[in-house]
């Protein structure tokens, strides 16, 4: 054609205008590409958001809710600054300088924590992990005198719909507990760490529930309550309890109350206390019966009893019956002072004897038994209206429970 070079003849006719819309076109698909995406993280993110507040402001509202519940009822808990964070994934309610006064309790007492921060993730509603900052008291109220405990770390969580949950358990590490407001040279109570587990293993938490306890000590030691427990120890509880009507709250003493009148029992299904010199297993049954105290027999495996005895006051429990006996006979020089007065050191003798005569005797009526490849024996460990005996051997008292 008139005024085209002969290269420009040879391109296709109409080819640019056909290009540019196909060009315009794939340009908006990109666009859209790279847009949806993008919207669609915009709404997530908003919907994430809403749902996040919103189950913040259920969970204040609930636990608010609940305070008024358990004020009503004698149940009085307060925090001298509290809020809730943990956006995005999870709820941490937190309580500095908490309180409370169970005024419902009999006798009523009062706790105080320095710290307590509980947690729960947003994709794991059903599951609470509560974080514990000591030290912790416990007076009763408007008292200063009382205990204090303290903790290097302490965590409880529990499993399930609040507010009856269907699992709990805690682990403490590093305890030791004194008496308030000052410590003591030695702690009432210490340990390297405490285990507790609790499941309703049949019922439920709001009907017949049974429960199975597992309490796990390691190097625990209690030197001011008894001469037993002064050397640290290991040891494993394995109980079910059986005869709650539920797990509302509740004073214990109402519990075994409960118990009771409901026939149910405490089943010791493992026992395990081990100390450097000596280790005790058992199992057996315990019940509640209508003075509020314990009865019930434990079959128990001891290896090491020598190291058991002389720690169980029974030396002085002889001295006592021999004072008894000479002033029963209106001879009271003749008690057991009076024979270190004839011959110096003869009464630790006799205390001595004594101890090992019984020894002797409680070896004799025990079954052997070997426990991790140890020669032991077994005998009864029995409870009755209270009263604690190994075999013959009197133990000590178990206070009513209700």
């Amino acid at each position: 054609m008139l005024g085209q070079s002969p290269l420009s003849m040879m391109r296709p006719q109409g080819g640019r205008t056909r290009r540019e819309p196909l060009a315009g076109a794939g340009r908006r698909r990109r666009l859209w590409l790279v847009l949806l995406p993008l919207a669609a993280v915009v709404v997530l993110a908003c919907g994430w958001s809403w749902l996040w507040y919103f189950a913040a402001t259920t969970a204040e509202r609930s636990l608010a809710d609940w305070v008024a519940r358990e004020e009503a009822a004698g149940r009085v808990y307060r925090c001298a600054a509290q809020g809730i964070t943990g956006f995005p994934f999870r709820l941490e309610a937190s309580c500095s300088k908490a309180t409370a006064e169970l005024n419902s309790n009999r006798p009523p007492y009062a706790i105080g924590l320095t710290a307590l921060d509980v947690i729960t993730e947003i994709y794991y509603p059903t599951r609470l992990v509560a974080d514990l900052t000591g030290p912790l008291t416990l007076t009763e109220p408007n008292q200063t005198t009382g205990f204090v405990a303290n903790w290097s770390q302490a965590r409880m969580a529990v499993h399930g719909l609040l507010p009856t949950p269907d699992r709990a358990d805690a682990e403490i590490v590093k305890l030791r507990v004194d008496r308030a407001p000052g410590a003591a040279a030695a702690p009432l109570y210490a340990a390297d760490s405490a285990s507790f587990e609790g499941n309703i293993v049949a019922g439920s938490a709001l009907k017949n529930p049974v429960i199975e306890t597992v309490l796990r000590l390691s190097a625990a030691s209690a030197p001011t309550l008894h001469a037993l427990l002064a050397e640290p120890l290991q040891g494993d509880v394995d109980a079910v309890w059986r005869g709650f009507k539920d797990l509302l709250p509740k004073p214990m003493s109402e519990r075994f109350r409960e118990m009771h009148d409901a026939g149910g029992q405490i089943e010791i299904k493992a026992l395990r206390i081990e100390r450097a010199d000596t280790i005790v297993v058992g199992t057996g049954t315990l019940s509640v019966n209508a003075h509020g105290k314990l009865d019930g027999l434990l079959s128990v495996g001891i290896v090491g009893i020598e190291h058991i005895v002389p720690l169980l006051g029974i030396d002085k429990a002889i001295g006592q019956g021999i004072d008894r006996l000479a002033g029963a006979a209106g001879q009271p020089a003749l008690g057991i002072g009076g024979l270190d007065r004839l011959l110096p050191g003869l009464s630790g003798v006799v205390r001595q004897t004594a101890t090992v005569g019984l020894i002797d005797n409680l070896k004799k009526m025990g079954q052997p038994t070997e426990i991790d490849k140890k020669p032991g024996i077994v005998l009864p460990l029995r409870v009755s209206d209270g009263s604690v005996y190994l075999g013959m051997v009197p133990l000590g008292e178990v206070p009513p429970l209700f």
